[in-house]
């Protein structure tokens, strides 16, 4: 696939196979989290649990912090606030994740505003990640 030269090129953070393992074999996202506070999909598992309950503050608060530690990755790995984040690369799933469950958490609590903002940074990270996280 050719790419837009003037485009920056995707960001892909790095894998992080204890963490995803653990969250693989359903160990509680909570001590995931506790154990590994940079890794966003653990809060994105908490978010969507709170969302799964109709927990909007607390799932607002999960998905804020994931989205936090996400950009703060993002951001190590060369990511400048914009460009592509493929929703393809597995690792970068945790983070979006996280801005999709914020954009719903959100929504849930009447912030108009930072829901639109959420689903515009998805939208520009990669399209793929609307459809996969529901809010396409």
């Amino acid at each position: 696939m050719s790419r837009n030269l003037l485009e920056p090129p995707e960001t892909q953070l790095p894998e992080n196979p204890e963490a995803q393992s653990a969250l693989d074999a359903g160990t509680d996202p909570a001590e995931v989290a506790a154990q590994h506070p940079a890794f966003s999909a653990a809060w994105a598992a908490l978010a969507q649990r709170a969302l799964d309950s109709g927990e909007y503050i607390a799932a607002y608060a999960y998905a804020r912090t994931g989205y936090h530690r996400g950009l703060d990755a993002l951001r190590k790995a060369g990511w400048k606030g914009f460009g592509p984040v493929p929703w393809s690369h597995e690792p970068n799933r945790g983070v979006l994740r996280s801005i999709a469950s914020l954009a719903k958490a959100a929504r849930g609590i009447g912030e108009t505003e930072e829901h639109d903002r959420c689903r515009q940074l998805l939208e520009d990270s990669d399209p793929a990640s609307l459809e996969a996280t529901g809010l396409a």
